[in-house]
């Protein structure tokens, strides 16, 4: 299926390109969020007709993105969990725990944009994380998990 991009798409492409992608991917996600739409001819001329607006609203979610990260960059987040003897924690620190101490201290972030390459913290110490706020935009937090 062949699709109009109305905003950039990690690894797919960015405003305005037209990608081929599978039926699925397109009706399920991409369009109803509406990140694309099909390729006809009303669609293109709708997006000619208001590529400039997109293009503004793309660079002021950008420019308030980049804002974000450079407030967030070197965070420290600290969360408390129950924790054994040897360090271990009875149970583990999530990206959505993550975003709620963020949310605490003032940054709205959604669960998904907190990166845990490493899967869930499961012991006590600190770890650093980054956190996507754009497609083009991450910054770098300092997550430090401490025993109750």
């Amino acid at each position: 299926m062949q699709i109009i991009l109305m905003q950039k798409v990690v690894n797919l492409g960015n405003l305005g390109d037209v990608v081929k992608v599978k039926e699925g991917y397109a009706r399920n996600y991409l369009i109803p969020q509406g990140k694309a739409k099909r390729v006809t001819e009303a669609s293109l001329a709708e997006f000619a007709t208001k590529r400039a607006e997109l293009e503004r609203a793309a660079a002021e979610t950008l420019a308030a993105a980049q804002d974000k990260a450079a407030k967030m960059e070197g965070l420290s987040v600290t969360i408390a969990r129950k924790a054994g003897v040897d360090g271990r924690l009875f149970g583990s620190v999530s990206n959505a725990d993550i975003a709620e101490a963020l949310a605490a201290q003032g940054f709205e972030v959604a669960k998904s944009d907190v990166r845990m390459p490493n899967g869930q913290l499961k012991m006590i110490g600190e770890s650093e994380l980054t956190v996507s706020l754009h497609t083009d935009v991450t910054a770098d937090i300092k997550v430090v998990v401490v025993g109750e």
